[in-house]
């Protein structure tokens, strides 16, 4: 293939570069007012009343607005039903929306926001997930604050543990991480001479959007129009949260009759927006004398936050994956979403796996230690390999590419000679070696199916070149120059005239959310069936010119072939011209079929797996507890690096993104109140943090992918902190088992025992 499979650089890259991208902070509208939330500095409080007389009269106040202003539903529709727009009696976590103001400038309405008095009377919140679920807690959500239960089931675990060799028992640890894109959350809206509300803005799921804005208007879906405006990053970020933001903008031009921003601050972004949820998880696995893994019991309990948002779906990832990729015959989890007074949480990069996996590879090296076998060995001796069966009964096919990533990262990293045990480390500061493997379902699995589907649409010009459309979004993972790869290759034209439009609902068919690592497979493959419309009709017209039958051409850059002679793509398409051929085409493509049986808790949850491995090499100082990473090498199987500089870019970025989840990132809560929301305060790693990263693409082929590719976007953020605190251990002997591993934590472990196992 030519163009698949080859690095050519990214389509929107240049525009970027030199500024002339339009993100939602540009939009510039006439008459166009600036929108400011008001809210609450509580954990959880009644509102008693809320007086806006004070901020009506600042000048340039043009309207204060409330729950009960709303003219359709006062919630945000997601998995449940449960979040409002604005709170209406009570708040339930620290920043929730209590009102607008809007203002005819930014500054005019955050000082009519800062002038509302909302009178309280604070209530008593719950803070701990696991307290929650005491059942004399009180109750936030149904009888036991529980917004979804998950369980996998297989074999007879209790009996598994009971004559295994080895038994290892761990409570772990994960905190909250931010997004923090570049970009803030932020939204314009206004109605257009045709009757709809028009809302553009930064997002990852325009269709989630449409229907949040319908919801709160109390409109048609037909009557929202939502174009996504350039999008400076998202990780998850703006999956959920953009629907409350565009139905704070959309409600705001509603009631004012004009167009309407919001910008969130980047204060304002971290305190309110959604997280990584935090989680508890308490594993057993039993192994035998050999190493081999015998039995799983878990309990993964989540803090969901005040509001149920994504957290359902979450937890369902998290629950699928948590046994690890390993073979194992005997499994019991249980997981669980729960309910409490803070920031809501939803979509982070990984989507429920990264907290899960910290746990399993910890168990995974700690009895590795105990066994005395290599970690690596470790891990070859139980790795799911091509027609095993995981934890939850799927039975895997040809594409499961763990072994070569495990021997890939073994023989890059020179582990074999370089591996030592942490009896043998000496001296202040010390080098560990830490390895970790990773697996991920791809797409939105069984739990997700209905809304696993995409729609495209490709038009080919007669002057050669070409634009397309599909329903999922750009935000930085490089889908426009992926798919721009797949119509070039198809089609004969050149990727420097492919030109993608942005994605709009009116335009599109609803094509699900850009999350779970589906872009490459769904869009790639309607586009692909798109493709194949416009294809036949270029064979058809050189199989006229070259006086060959169409199954004797191929379709090459800027040329068709046959046996006997080639016509230029000019040729072609100057022919197609004259026979009024149809050049465009829409596509479309649904997942291949996943099951789920709750009651059991087994099935084959999603259509293929990536898999990948990493080792990392830290430096500790134990005198500090200072952790330095030196180097990372991290294997990843993606079916087909449709572009490898891409690939490499999305392994490279999501394991430093890994690091920070490891060593530093942590949102402080103090009685519900969060306590680092600035940029000086949430520490995130720089390039200066950044150690050598060594990306390595391993391609197994999949055989529902296009071109054999399989998403893998969120892998290489997952097993990077369970390797680092492996590695950490290697290099001081201390098992640290509550992320992030910072100085203090880590000095803690190092000079007290009773921190540690």
């Amino acid at each position: 293939m030519a163009i698949v499979g080859t690095s050519v650089h990214r389509n929107d890259a240049w525009a970027k570069a030199r500024g002339a991208a339009k993100f939602t902070g540009d939009i510039r509208l006439p008459g166009m007012v600036e929108v400011a939330v008001v809210r609450s500095p509580h954990a959880r409080a009644r509102i008693l009343e809320i007086d806006t007389s004070r901020a009506s009269q600042i000048n340039g106040v043009l309207g204060v607005f409330t729950a009960r202003d709303i003219p359709g539903k006062n919630l945000v529709p997601l998995v449940f039903q449960d979040m409002p727009a604005l709170a209406m009696d009570e708040v339930r976590y620290h920043g929730e929306a209590v009102a607008l103001v809007v203002g005819d400038t930014r500054e005019a309405a955050w000082a009519g926001a800062r002038a509302v008095d909302v009178k309280y009377r604070v209530m008593d919140a719950i803070l701990d997930p696991i307290k929650a679920l005491d059942k004399d807690a009180d109750k936030l959500h149904g009888n036991d604050n529980v917004f979804r239960r998950w369980t996998v089931k297989k074999g007879n675990v209790d009996k598994a543990l009971q004559n295994a060799h080895l038994v290892v028992k761990g409570t772990y640890h994960t905190p909250y991480q931010e997004h923090l894109y570049l970009e803030p959350q932020s939204m314009v809206a206004w109605w257009s001479d045709e009757g709809y509300i028009e809302v553009h803005g930064s997002m990852q799921c325009p269709f989630y959007v449409r229907d949040a804005v319908a919801a709160v208007l109390g409109l048609d879906l037909s009557s929202v129009h939502v174009i996504q405006a350039t999008t400076g990053g998202g990780f998850g970020g703006k999956e959920d949260v953009p629907s409350t933001i565009a139905a704070h903008a959309a409600l705001a031009s509603f009631l004012t009759g004009r167009p309407a921003r919001l910008v969130l601050s980047r204060d304002e972004d971290i305190l309110v927006t959604s997280k990584r949820h935090p989680a508890v998880i308490e594993y057993e696995s039993g192994f035998d004398e050999q190493g081999r893994l015998l039995g799983v019991k878990a309990r993964y309990v989540m803090d969901a936050g005040a509001y149920a948002t994504l957290s359902p779906i979450v937890l369902w990832r998290g629950t699928m994956h948590a046994a690890g990729p390993y073979r194992v015959e005997h499994v019991d989890i249980e997981a669980l979403a729960v309910a409490t007074n803070k920031v809501p949480c939803g979509a982070y990069r990984g989507f429920g796996e990264p907290q899960i996996h910290f746990a399993f590879e910890s168990q995974m090296d700690i009895a590795a230690d105990k066994l005395g076998i290599d970690p690596i060995e470790m891990r070859l001796k139980n790795a799911l390999e091509p027609g095993d069966t995981t934890a939850t009964g799927q039975v895997l096919k040809k594409d499961v590419g763990l072994v070569q990533a495990l021997n890939a990262v073994r023989e890059a990293s020179s582990w074999d000679s370089r591996f030592e045990t942490p009896g043998r480390k000496q001296g202040t500061v010390r080098r560990g070696l830490g390895v970790s493997a990773v697996y991920y379902g791809v797409g939105l699995g069984a739990a997700g199916q209905a809304l696993d589907r995409a729609g495209a649409f490709v038009q080919v010009m007669y002057d050669g070149s070409a634009v397309f459309a599909v329903g999922t979004v750009e935000m930085g993972q490089g889908m426009v120059s992926q798919l721009s790869q797949v119509i070039a290759q198809e089609l004969g034209v050149s990727i420097e005239r492919v030109r993608a439009l942005p994605p709009d609902t009116n335009l599109l068919p609803d094509s699900g959310p850009t999350v779970a690592s589906r872009t490459t497979v769904m869009s790639g493959n309607a586009v692909l069936n798109a493709c194949a419309r416009i294809k036949q009709q270029l064979l058809e017209a050189t199989a006229g010119i070259l006086n060959e039958p169409v199954d004797a051409l191929t379709i090459e850059p800027g040329r068709v072939t046959g046996k006997n002679g080639a016509a230029t793509l000019d040729e072609v398409l100057h022919r197609c011209f004259l026979e009024r051929r149809d050049l465009a085409s829409t596509g479309w493509f649904k997942s291949p079929e996943t099951t789920w049986d709750e009651k059991k808790g087994q099935g084959s949850p999603y259509m293929t797996f990536a898999w990948a491995a990493n080792v990392v090499e830290v430096e500790v100082d134990t005198e500090t507890g200072v952790v330095t990473p030196i180097e990372i090498w991290a294997a990843h199987d993606v079916g087909k690096a449709i572009n490898p500089a891409q690939v490499r870019g999305q392994i490279i970025g999501g394991s430093l993104q890994g690091l920070g989840y490891g060593l530093m990132e942590e949102i402080i809560h103090k009685d519900g109140l969060m306590q680092n929301n600035r940029l000086s305060q949430y520490i995130v790693p720089t390039i200066g943090d950044a150690p050598k990263i060594n990306a390595i693409i391993i391609e197994t082929g999949f055989e529902h992918g296009p071109y054999g590719a399989k998403g893998f976007g969120e892998q290489p953020l997952i097993g990077i902190a369970p390797a680092l605190a492996n590695a950490v251990y290697n290099a001081t002997g201390k098992r640290v088992k509550t992320l992030p591993i910072t100085p203090e934590r880590l000095f803690a472990a190092l000079h007290d025992d009773k921190t540690v196992d």
